[in-house]
């Protein structure tokens, strides 16, 4: 894993720099503000300092090809991100692995404030019972262990112990917030492959903190074109579709001021048109009902000159082949149309529902190309495990979050620093 950090006037200058030299792999980790100190401070601005980071191959792809570009989402985005833009100082290049001693005085300094008490709780568990002053003074060991024929020996197994334990406990932390066992399992041993014999729990900590940030990867957003979008929601009954395109569709048209339109194809569920109709009749959107891909087609000449068209779609059981025959039938109408249409999907899933089931509904959808994921119901669950589960199951980008029934509020952009902190067990 690569961590560079870049510096510049402005967080988007900053960003261009990492974008020049790591291209769109990269994952931003902090953003912050350096403030001129002494009496510099009367002639100079203060500067931001972007910090990113990449993996090691595809740091070396980007080398042997044509480097890629990394989008600043903040920019063009739809919507407000809740999450900072994460951290990068003039092109200064740290290999992180977990053996060495990351700069505790900006970036792991960072990473121990958002973890928390998490440091000490696993200092706690690893030494129960009792206080570190019951734990041997260092000088005390190495005294002890120089009058042994196998001094060095002895230190490096204690230390090899050491990380093992670090890195169990960690591994438990995962799995207790539901991180399914493979995927623990492959981030342990990504962490444990750099692990050298002086490795502390903070550097561990820290390596680990960064790597799930890493395959959370950035987040999709909805952003706005010279054509006209339309977005699908797809996913299985009873998730929240309809109330997650009520608050999305509140936010542009109220903050962005953007002309918005829905469309509904869910004419299995009791009630389901009334309450969109009464969701649109409250921020002023018209509402038209597809029944069939004619009547999309339809739809789609009507609202041609609004800017962004939602589509609610039925909440499909992912076991009716019949159902999911319409959906493709809809979703086929409106891409021969890319023309006229930009075109995105959203799969909106329960994240309290069970990690087998999230896999049995992503498989039937698997043959839609390129949708995002949305998760739903933040609030009535404490492990957000099944996040990261599908993230690295499905491949497809994670997007926004929501928390309660709130329009149009109890919505954001997945954090994804937040989500990694949770899942090693710290506090929100």
């Amino acid at each position: 894993m690569i961590v560079k950090k870049y510096q510049a006037e402005t967080e988007t200058e900053a960003i261009l720099k990492a974008k020049d030299e790591l291209g769109s792999g990269a994952v931003v980790l902090n953003v912050k503000t350096l403030k001129q100190r002494g009496v510099f401070r009367l002639f100079k601005k203060d500067v931001v300092e972007v910090t990113a980071a990449l993996e090691e191959k595809e740091f070396i792809n980007g080398i042997n090809n044509k480097k890629p570009t990394m989008e600043n989402k903040g920019a063009n985005s739809g919507f407000i991100s809740s999450q900072p833009m994460k951290n990068i100082t003039g092109g200064s290049q740290i290999n992180l692995v977990a053996d060495e001693k990351i700069d505790m005085n900006s970036n792991a300094a960072n990473i121990e404030k958002k973890l928390d008490s998490l440091h000490s709780l696993l200092e706690n568990q690893m030494n129960p019972g009792g206080s570190s002053a019951k734990r041997p003074a260092a000088a005390t060991v190495m005294h002890e262990e120089i009058h042994a024929q196998d001094t060095g020996k002895k230190i490096v197994k204690e230390r090899e112990n050491a990380n093992y334990k670090f890195l169990q406990l960690i591994y438990k932390k995962l799995v207790d917030n539901e991180v399914d066992s493979k995927y623990a399992d492959e981030i342990i041993a990504d962490i444990e492959a750099s692990l050298k014999k002086e490795s502390n729990i903070d550097s561990i900590l820290s390596a680990v903190y960064q790597k799930i940030i890493l395959k959370l990867g950035e987040p999709r957003t909805i952003s706005l074109g010279d054509k006209p979008k339309v977005i699908f929601f797809i996913g299985p009954t009873g998730v929240g579709k309809t109330t997650t395109i009520a608050k999305i569709a509140s936010h542009f048209k109220l903050e962005k001021y953007t002309k918005v339109a829905f469309i509904t194809s869910d004419t299995y569920r009791i009630a389901a048109v009334e309450q969109l109709n009464t969701y649109a009749s409250i921020i002023d959107c018209p509402v038209n009902v597809a029944y069939s891909p004619d009547e999309m087609d339809e739809c789609l000449d009507e609202f041609k000159t609004y800017e962004l068209i939602l589509v609610d779609t039925a909440g499909r059981s992912h076991k009716s082949e019949e159902q999911m025959e319409e959906l493709d039938k809809l979703i086929e109408t409106v891409e021969r149309r890319k023309d006229e249409f930009d075109f995105e999907i959203y799969l909106t899933l329960s994240v309290t529902t069970k990690y087998k089931d999230l896999v049995n509904i992503a498989d039937k959808y698997k043959h839609i190309k390129d949708w995002a994921i949305i998760f739903t119901k933040l609030d009535e669950t404490c492990s957000l495990g099944n996040m990261l589960n599908m993230k690295l199951y499905t491949g497809g980008q994670l997007s926004y979050t929501t928390s309660g029934q709130n329009v149009p509020n109890d919505i954001e952009v997945i954090n994804e620093q937040r989500l990694a902190k949770l899942l090693l067990g710290g506090k929100s």
